[in-house]
């Protein structure tokens, strides 16, 4: 079976067209502002929109999207939409460089959040808007926006939706796809709309508010200030924390709490799963922080804050936690690990696999002593065949070994030990800050170029659930048969 380059490309122009129409969005606020960088995105826009145009065009009639092509497609996709969004960094001057330039946005698309901005509050709104608003897109993911208003599609949309979005099962909240990702995409919209009205009351102005409502809700962690969310009131650091956990639930989940099926949230395994690992970890964060002398309001708002960000790879910060004492700092890193729920805006492993591999880990052993037993994986009451438990350890296993090889070569680049393993967690599981001298109080600006493309690789790889990306480079996928 052969690839089909001309259907690949008349998606991959649509993609691009999609992106163009965003740069809008800075365009009208430099414009507002008059801070004179107006030409840098009205120039984005029209070469994006442009090269968009030459793939759509001569294929638009071509329509063959197969299963193989779908791979190749969000891969390339998100690769470009990085190479033309990291176009405005430069023009405008933010970085010196287009290496920056295509970590930010990579980063920003991703969610992942790690930065090369020394100077944030230096830089203009437009610039920080586009920042933001690259999280916002990349949340929800560019090409699942793309089936929910492009009914041109029309092609492979279920295989493109499952390609992109994180998790391990994907709830169909309607029988076709475009219903099912323009309800995601409606309560995505709803939920930021409602942190930024909580965000404005909180004192924050409009542009501050919008910035952090966006980058909130895509689990993003970009932020218009040097120290992140430190920079507010503990109002806001709470609404903060109400949004980054509702935004690591399972979307199917929220719509059915939005239409009143409360019900369902206890009544689903991961969801019990991801308040558990939240509540008994941001308990044990603000004990150990009130017995090392802190306030208990000081304890538990930043106990509980930290937690819930590095848990959810939101990466926002209300303070360096690379201060804090060590038994601290190692559970924030096993947090790095973890991630909330499948069908989510979050990162890094999910909740779904620890409760999939731990059922079937009790399973085994309850079937070493009723041998002659059938005993099915159950999850949410249902039967889980095996080949899921089967994915998921394989998932599992190609996540620690990407991690261990990858913080192997950042030793060979010369980055510490601590540095490294921090890098390597925190760009892998999409979560921005790490530990050692990629903490939050720090950046990505000093590393080596080669490394900063190496880590955006990692945010890509980690963004698309790891296989996705990982089957381009088997001899499977390019045998033609």
């Amino acid at each position: 079976m052969a690839l089909h380059p001309r259907s690949i490309l008349y998606i991959l122009g649509l993609i691009l067209i999609s992106e163009s129409l965003f740069f809008c969005v800075p365009l009208v606020v430099s414009l507002v502002q008059q801070d004179g960088q107006y030409l840098a995105y009205l120039t984005t826009m029209i070469a994006t929109a442009s090269v968009g145009l030459l793939l759509w065009l001569p294929n638009r009639t071509e329509r063959r999207l197969k299963r193989r092509d779908i791979f190749l497609v969000v891969v390339l996709g998100w690769i470009l939409v990085s190479l033309f969004g990291a176009v405005p960094y430069v023009l405008t001057g933010t970085v010196q460089t287009y290496t920056d330039a295509f970590f930010e946005t990579v980063s920003g698309f991703t969610t992942t959040g790690a930065t090369v901005l020394t100077d944030i509050e230096a830089q203009t709104q437009s610039i920080l808007l586009w920042r933001s608003l690259t999280q916002w897109i990349g949340g929800m993911g560019i090409v699942v926006l793309m089936i929910a208003i492009i009914p041109l599609l029309g092609v492979g949309g279920m295989q493109l939706f499952n390609a992109e979005s994180p998790g391990v099962m994907i709830d169909r909240l309607r029988p076709r796809v475009k219903e099912t990702a323009l309800i995601m995409w409606i309560v995505y919209s709803s939920l930021t709309v409602l942190a930024f009205l909580l965000l404005l009351v909180g004192g924050l102005g409009i542009f501050d508010a919008v910035a952090h409502a966006f980058t909130t809700m895509a689990s993003g962690g970009f932020s218009t200030r040097q120290t992140s969310i430190g920079a507010f009131s503990p109002f806001v650091q709470y609404v903060v924390i109400l949004f980054m956990f509702l935004t690591a639930t399972n979307y199917a989940l929220l719509y059915a709490g939005l239409t009143g099926r409360l019900r369902s949230f206890w009544q689903n395994d991961e969801f019990k799963a991801y308040i558990t690992v939240l509540v008994v970890s941001s308990f044990l964060a603000a004990l150990y922080l009130f017995l090392q002398g802190s306030t208990l309001a000081d304890a538990v708002r930043h106990g509980t804050f930290q937690v819930v960000s590095i848990a959810t790879a939101t990466g926002f910060v209300s303070t360096d936690y690379t201060q804090w004492a060590p038994p601290l700092i190692f559970l924030l890193v096993a947090l790095m690990f973890v991630g909330g729920m499948s069908g989510s805006t979050t990162g890094s492993i999910k909740i779904v696999r620890y409760v999939l591999l731990i059922k079937g880990t009790l399973l085994e052993f309850r079937k070493h002593i009723h041998r002659d037993a059938i005993l099915p994986l159950r999850f949410n009451n249902i039967s889980i065949p095996e080949a899921t438990l089967y994915r998921v350890s394989a998932f599992f296993v190609m996540f620690i070994l990407i991690f261990v090889v990858s913080v192997f070569i950042l030793l060979l680049s010369g980055l510490d030990m601590q540095t490294a393993v921090g890098a390597a967690a925190a760009t892998l599981g999409n979560i921005g800050p790490g530990i050692g001298d990629v903490g939050p109080s720090q950046t990505y600006a000093h590393l080596h170029g080669g490394v900063k493309y190496f880590l955006s690789s990692l945010m890509i790889v980690g963004r698309l659930e790891l296989f996705t990306v990982l089957i381009l480079l088997t001899p499977y996928f390019w045998r033609r048969y």
